[in-house]
């Protein structure tokens, strides 16, 4: 579960979550870097072409500050049901990734997770501020602040010119 240090949060640095261990993270251990931030399933038609470029992402801009946060999640067609260990082995086993994965939450509804919540506040899309699927994806400036949204069905390599541009790299 995510917890909220804040009762008005001002950034994803306000927030605490929990890693896949059950370990509490304090986000603020993120600051200065640009953060991409999904919610993802091991067992959805977008798992192996999202993760392989997340993966791809990491890789060529970890070094650059460059965080990847991925939220297990459940709540579209029941695509993330294993344990979160079942989850860290699958990912880190059959896609080789290296970017931290959190505890399974939930995205939307009332128990959507706080940090969700934020990240869903700004003005989004034309169905309203619900995730629509697995692979939604939110770019977090250095300051913590949400400065794009995009859709599960985006790729994650098209988001590169905008992260190589927060991350100040020509």
């Amino acid at each position: 579960m995510s917890t909220g240090s804040s009762k008005d949060p001002k950034s994803v640095y306000d927030f605490s979550v929990k890693d896949a261990k059950g370990d509490v993270v304090d986000l603020s251990t993120y600051e200065g870097k640009v953060l991409l931030i999904i919610n993802v399933a091991s067992k959805c038609g977008l798992t192996n072409s999202n993760y392989t470029e997340l993966n791809e992402l990491y890789a060529k801009y970890k070094d650059e500050g460059l965080e990847i946060l991925a939220f297990p999640c459940n709540q579209f067609g029941e695509q993330e049901p294993e344990s979160n260990d079942k989850i860290v082995d699958f990912v880190c086993t059959r896609f080789k990734s290296e970017f931290p994965i959190f505890d399974k939450i939930e995205v939307n509804g009332s128990n959507s997770a706080p940090l969700y919540k934020f990240l869903k506040s700004g003005k989004w899309g034309i169905f309203g501020d619900d995730i629509q699927w697995n692979f939604a994806k939110f770019v977090v400036d250095k300051k913590g602040q949400v400065v794009g949204r995009y859709y599960p069905t985006t790729s994650p390599l098209s988001l590169e010119r905008d992260i190589r541009q927060l991350l100040g790299i020509s």
